[in-house]
């Protein structure tokens, strides 16, 4: 018998309205668990709740928090490979990714815990002689976390640590497709020495409990991380009551491939970048933008590397490529492949389903030339494992094919000039750039975000988080003369 697991409500664990089948897409035989799904009224208690809890917690010591993220931390990073596995098995990318997916949410974790103790305030002198100026910084008060099922645990939680350690009560709305990593992550929270109801859980649809949520007026910050459409009616649903906003959204990233460049460097940044994790993520390169001069070869390498990639079993030894998240998803992925081949594009690899004996959602690895860059597949993220190469004449060309999209998360360049990864830097329009590195792959330290349609709001990570989950006060004080 599958197991039931509850959402955390108002710092007890219960049941919900009804529950949902969580199926590995692997392995649609394979049961995970039956899953909770919060109704209206447990919301309400839940908010009630994180008002009351964030009070004691932002008044609580910062050695205090900086324990409480720091546990959190080790145990997630001491139970990577036990928590990777169970990721993996739901999500579907393969064991080592699911691992180390695990074993930086614990990092994000020790390192918010080390910023805790960083909140150091400003002092100035004002204009006005005898008085001074500090400017301090306070937690906006309830957060909403809205996380995607792509990176189910690592990005609710450089969402979740720096809302805990700035102050803050989180509500976190987690991805339907993915419970069981949220469960786990929220197990581990709530065992921690917090105020009751600081951190709670709500699994349920977007469209009720998700909507409910970033509506209601308890709530000054929404954090989410999902498509365009979605975020754009996030926005349109937070703006009655204010409500602080970082909306992480869609991505049609490019890599150009100068004719300087290292193939072999190429070839594995252009496989790692539009391949890992099947093509599921934000930072993918689904544009390969490569010079004419190295077109053909730079080609020829790629399928010879995309023919050697096991797509099998997220969990089977080996694999390194695993299915698409959902049977949904699956059509949409196929539905592009036939929308590229309609606008002309040349079939160079896959393109179909892959037959690896288990009843799952698999898809070969595909790859597409002849493609320009206003056709539908180069311009709408597929979040697939497809990738599109455009042919161009020169670096100047390569920059403007780079640019021209509505959106600008991340974009990359392989090249041996220094002079063209200098310009690159300065000129690419995107939040992140790399230079002989795949489009996938950030740090935590620092700023993550992009431009256009890709972000809205303060950037996420580092140090730079403490814009969006912290707000400023400025404190005038008279000083009075000293006695005589």
């Amino acid at each position: 018998m599958a197991g039931r697991f509850d959402n955390l409500i108002a710092g007890r664990w219960a049941a919900g309205e009804g529950e949902i089948e969580n199926r590995s897409p692997s392995d649609q035989t394979d049961l995970i668990g039956l899953y909770a799904q919060a109704g209206l009224d447990q919301l309400n208690e839940t908010l009630d709740a994180a008002v009351a809890a964030q009070r004691r917690w932002a008044m609580s010591g910062l050695e205090k928090r900086q324990a409480v993220l720091d546990a959190i931390g080790r145990e997630l990073m001491d139970r990577s490979k036990e928590l990777g596995r169970l990721l993996s098995r739901e999500e579907g990318k393969p064991l080592a990714e699911g691992v180390g997916e695990v074993y930086r949410a614990g990092q994000f974790f020790a390192y918010y815990a080390a910023e805790v103790l960083r909140q150091i305030g400003e002092n100035a002198d004002s204009v006005r002689p005898g008085v001074e100026v500090e400017v301090r910084r306070e937690p906006v008060g309830v957060v909403a976390v809205v996380s995607p099922w792509n990176f189910p645990t690592a990005t609710a939680s450089w969402k979740i640590a720096p809302a805990l350690a700035f102050g803050n009560a989180v509500v976190w709305k987690p991805a339907n497709l993915t419970p069981a990593s949220a469960h786990a992550l929220a197990e581990i929270i709530a065992r921690q020495d917090i105020p009751e109801g600081l951190f709670s859980l709500v699994m349920g649809s977007g469209a009720t409990v998700g909507q409910a949520l970033i509506e209601s007026p308890k709530i000054q910050a929404v954090s989410f991380t999902g498509s365009v459409e979605v975020g754009r009616g996030v926005a349109r649903s937070a703006a009655p009551n204010f409500t602080k906003l970082q909306l992480e959204m869609g991505s049609k990233n490019a890599l150009a491939v100068m004719d300087d460049a290292d193939l072999d460097l190429a070839v594995a940044a252009a496989l790692n970048g539009a391949f890992g994790g099947t093509g599921q993520k934000c930072t993918a390169s689904s544009r390969l933008v490569v010079h004419e001069r190295v077109h053909d070869a730079f080609v020829d390498a790629l399928v010879a590397a995309m023919r050697g990639l096991k797509v099998d079993h997220a969990l089977e030894e080996g694999t390194q490529m695993g299915p698409v998240v959902s049977e949904g998803q699956l059509r949409g992925n196929l539905r592009y492949v036939g929308l590229a081949g309609e606008a002309g594009a040349e079939l160079a690899f896959g393109g179909g389903r892959a037959d690896v004996g288990h009843d799952g959602f698999y898809m070969q690895p595909t790859l597409f030339t002849g493609t320009r860059n206003d056709m539908a597949v180069n311009r709408e993220e597929m979040f697939a494992p497809i990738a599109c190469v455009i042919k161009v004449g020169g670096y100047e060309e390569a920059l403007a094919v780079v640019n021209d999209t509505e959106f600008g998360l991340t974009s990359g360049i392989v090249t041996k000039s220094l002079a063209r990864a200098g310009h690159f830097r300065r000129h690419a329009r995107t939040g992140c750039v790399m230079v002989n590195l795949p489009t996938a792959g950030t740090d935590y330290h620092v700023p993550f975000g992009g431009r256009g349609r890709s972000s809205y709001g303060p950037r996420e990570q580092g140090r730079w988080a403490v814009e969006f989950y912290t707000t400023a006060k400025t404190a005038y004080v008279k000083a009075g003369e000293p006695e005589a």
